[in-house]
């Protein structure tokens, strides 16, 4: 090993880099050391079984997952909408983490169906402490998948209409932390002066309220493609996952998608949110029957899921017998309708939505799966899926949570 004056000398900068990244990065999580990333394996990228009458997808080289074997126990968790406390309540719940947020989890995979953007004041501590889980938990053989709902893609594309005021505000402590580190790092010789994620960026919105504006710039500093956040946390998001007979996605999936490929559109939403496509998501992640914005088959009206149209899409999916949703509340708790095969697990758990019980989907082996709920109201976990079994249970749901800040003048 060479201790010489020269190569300590050498690595002092990269030193100083990585002291300053921890030093911002523990003062904006509120307090977390992220531990030693595990580098994922060659495969971790898998191509899909045969679709039948489908062209084959591109073979990637990125690390997303798009199709993975189904594991001894699998954990779906549905939107989190910027509350660490709920977040963290779902995780227990699930046996997932200890009291003190440590990963207890083994070999589970959990997944996280999307949007943990907008509507609280924790988004950028949950995307902390979702990275520190994933690092401990692949210590222990176990996975955790975040996925991308709509408001993951609105706010890349700068679109804040659900943000409160502690998001905004979290935002602009956010954009003091990194600028202080920017400023430490350029103060070092040998090190590339850091680029500055505001330049360009207005320090006034016209239709804004004066007091929001520093956390409004702050916010599309870090989120716009290939911003330092978005580039960092959510370009490792998937967008379509199949586990083996369960597909995930946080609105929905129609012919089309499945026609045009899970891996492609995976890839090119990550492509875009690396900076690499334009200011826009890709079509498909856009209006009313978007991957991330699609209700028909999450309606809380069984009456109202096409459950035909449902049937089909799963049969274009080699092995998926079942598509589980979040993006649309369904204030009787998890549930699922057309005989199991829409599994709707968006709760509202976030103070910011309905303040509901959190509740999480356990599959473990070759059981039933399962509703692991926090409701006292229930006595124990529901092996059935049917939404008849918990009638009424929206009226036990806590009062409301606070509005969306209202950030125009």
């Amino acid at each position: 090993m060479d201790y010489s004056k020269e190569a300590i000398c050498r690595d002092v900068p990269n030193l100083l880099s990585s002291f300053v990244d921890s030093f911002v990065d523990f003062s904006v999580s509120g307090g977390l050391f992220l531990p030693p990333a595990i580098p994922a394996p060659d495969s971790a990228s898998q191509t899909a079984p045969s679709l039948r009458n489908h062209k084959p997808e591109p073979s990637s080289s990125s690390q997303l997952h798009t199709w993975l074997p189904s594991p001894e126990r699998l954990i779906a968790v549905g939107d989190l909408h910027g509350d660490l406390s709920k977040s963290k309540e779902a995780l227990r719940l699930a046996g997932l983490i200890d009291g003190s947020g440590k990963w207890i989890g083994g070999s589970t995979t959990m997944v996280q169906i999307g949007d943990v953007l907008d509507r609280g004041g924790d988004e950028l501590k949950i995307l902390y402490f979702l990275e520190k889980l994933k690092r401990e938990a692949a210590k222990d053989g176990g996975m955790i998948i975040s996925m991308n709902g709509n408001h993951e893609i609105m706010n890349v594309e700068g679109d804040f209409r659900y943000v409160t005021r502690e998001g905004l505000e979290e935002f602009r402590v956010w954009g003091d932390w990194f600028s202080i580190g920017n400023k430490m790092k350029a103060l070092c010789v040998g090190l590339e002066i850091p680029k500055d994620p505001f330049q360009g960026i207005p320090t006034a919105f016209r239709g804004v309220k004066e007091e929001f504006h520093s956390g409004f710039r702050a916010r599309i500093a870090a989120l716009h493609p290939n911003g330092p956040i978005s580039g960092r946390f959510l370009s490792q998001n998937t967008t379509v996952l199949v586990v083996g007979e369960s597909v995930f996605v946080h609105g929905g999936l129609l012919p089309g998608h499945v026609e045009y490929g899970l891996e492609r559109i995976n890839e090119e939403v990550r492509d875009w949110i690396k900076g690499l496509s334009g200011k826009f998501a890709p079509d498909y992640c856009r209006r009313s029957n978007a991957v991330v914005w699609l209700r028909k088959f999450s309606d809380e009206s069984a009456t109202k899921c096409d459950c035909s149209l449902l049937r089909h899409v799963l049969d274009t999916i080699p092995g998926a017998k079942r598509m589980i949703m979040g993006h649309t509340i369904q204030t009787a708790g998890i549930n699922g309708v057309c005989n199991n095969q829409a599994i709707r697990i968006d709760v509202g758990m976030s103070k910011g939505c309905t303040n509901g019980f959190p509740e999480v989907l356990e599959f473990n082996g070759n059981s039933p799966p399962r509703i692991l709920t926090s409701n006292p109201h229930l006595k124990k976990p529901m092996n059935s899926l049917n939404i008849d079994s918990k009638e009424g249970l929206g009226q036990l749901l806590h009062e409301q949570g606070p509005k969306q800040v209202e950030v125009k003048a």
